[in-house]
């Protein structure tokens, strides 16, 4: 039963640039689906440590091109819908437990590299938190309502 697995601890990132546009990615495994960074947090590490290695693993950024200017109080969760539930992190979890990150893009768009690393997502862009909303899978939606609002009046 899916509700004793556990929620896999992870990080998001909401990078923001000057005009409070946030970057998006489209997903290579889920064509037409745009999120923001994330992952999980490996043991040992810092949930800011995993929101700064992610952030570089999947847009190129290393840390000193960001400023880190807010954080959730608190995790933010959200359950696989029942068909995903065994299929994706080997079945280990039930889904995610997010504590998410607001940082402020210090650099310029050709510093964005999303093909550096671990290619995930097929392209990118700057969007408004309503696309943001539009575009999200409907399972995270929930979660990417909460958290820009949480970041609303700092983007």
């Amino acid at each position: 039963m899916s509700t004793q697995l556990p929620y896999r601890p992870c990080v998001g990132v909401v990078l923001a640039n000057e005009d409070g546009l946030i970057f998006t990615g489209e997903r290579i495994d889920t064509p037409g689906a745009w999120q923001m960074p994330q992952g999980g947090i490996d043991e040992g590490e810092t949930p800011e440590a995993a929101a700064l290695r992610e952030l570089e693993e999947e847009t190129g950024l290393p840390a000193h091109l960001v400023t880190v200017v807010a954080q959730t109080p608190d995790w933010v969760y959200y359950d696989l819908p029942d068909h995903l539930i065994g299929k994706v992190w080997k079945g280990r979890f039930r889904g995610q437990k997010q504590h998410w990150f607001l940082l402020r893009f210090q650099g310029v768009d050709t510093d964005i590299n999303i093909t550096k690393h671990d290619h995930e997502f097929a392209r990118w862009r700057w969007s408004t938190p309503d696309q943001i909303l539009s575009d999200i899978v409907p399972f995270k939606r929930e979660v990417y309502d909460q958290v820009i609002a949480e970041f609303q009046e700092k983007l």
